[in-house]
């Protein structure tokens, strides 16, 4: 999640003082010599199989929101204005004061998992799913590929419910509907309704390469659909990988409060 425990804040500190330390006795390393690039292999059919992470690492976590969205619906605009008090993006508020259900260790929820903390994930492919396994909160996706219908009326759920089928030999297209109401879509507190409906669309690119638009849809919450990551580009990791755990530990969470975040609100 965006904050950690005090103890692990100062053991972040010491260690990048140390690194930066040890970098300035050091002598300047030298430039490697230039090589040409090699071109990726093809794309495999119908294949989404292996360890993908965002190409640039920081806009995969992407901490201050997605860069723009369409007009908020009256709707919309009481929530994000009025009940959301996020600590980032431009309706920020002081750290006591923020309400992000993520500081309670909260789910992430969907689609917020994919515009905010973007880091590995694996996805596996079997007759009749694709399984996306996430690093971040150590969460999983199931995406139904048997051919059935999305619900129609669904229970909501964190990650709601998704089903996908490939548009063509490279182009995997999911719906997703039924996302619960208390998650946000990212770290600027823009909110989503009951109705909202999202798109994934992974393109692979080559053999190590895929981009991932998302499309948000939620006539209650936005005047218009809109693109929240347009062609984002997914990079291949080797397939001995580990992906390291990253879970919201609810005793990090209420100690940041107690020692930082009360403290800060009187």
């Amino acid at each position: 999640m965006r904050k950690l425990g005090v103890k692990p804040i100062l053991a972040c500190v010491a260690l990048l003082a140390l690194s930066m330390g040890m970098r300035a006795q050091s002598p300047a390393p030298k430039k490697p010599e230039a090589t040409k690039a090699q071109p990726s292999a093809p794309a495999p059919r119908r294949d989404l199989s292996g360890i993908w992470d965002a190409e640039n690492t920081m806009e995969g976590i992407n901490p201050r929101g997605v860069a723009s969205h369409a007009p908020f619906t009256d709707w919309g605009a009481d929530l994000a204005n009025n009940v959301y008090k996020p600590g980032e993006g431009p309706r920020r508020v002081s750290v006591g004061l923020v309400n992000d259900p993520l500081d309670g260790c909260d789910p992430a929820g969907f689609p917020r998992n994919l515009l905010f903390e973007l880091r590995p994930f694996q996805a596996v492919q079997t007759p009749r799913q694709v399984l996306m396994m996430y690093q971040y909160q150590r969460v999983w996706r199931v995406i139904w590929t048997d051919g059935r219908e999305l619900p129609k009326d669904p229970d909501p759920r964190w990650y709601g419910y998704s089903v996908g089928k490939w548009e063509d030999d490279y182009t995997f297209v999911v719906q997703s509907v039924g996302m619960d109401e208390r998650t946000w879509l990212d770290n600027a507190g823009d909110p989503h309704s009951g109705e909202l409906r999202v798109e994934e669309r992974y393109h692979r690119v080559s053999r190590d390469t895929m981009e991932l638009t998302v499309k948000i849809d939620d006539p209650k919450a936005y005047k218009e659909p809109w693109i929240a990551r347009d062609k984002f580009r997914l990079k291949l990791l080797p397939p001995n990988t580990d992906i390291a755990e990253m879970i919201c530990a609810p005793s990090e969470a209420e100690e940041y409060k107690k020692t930082m975040a009360e403290p800060l609100s009187k």
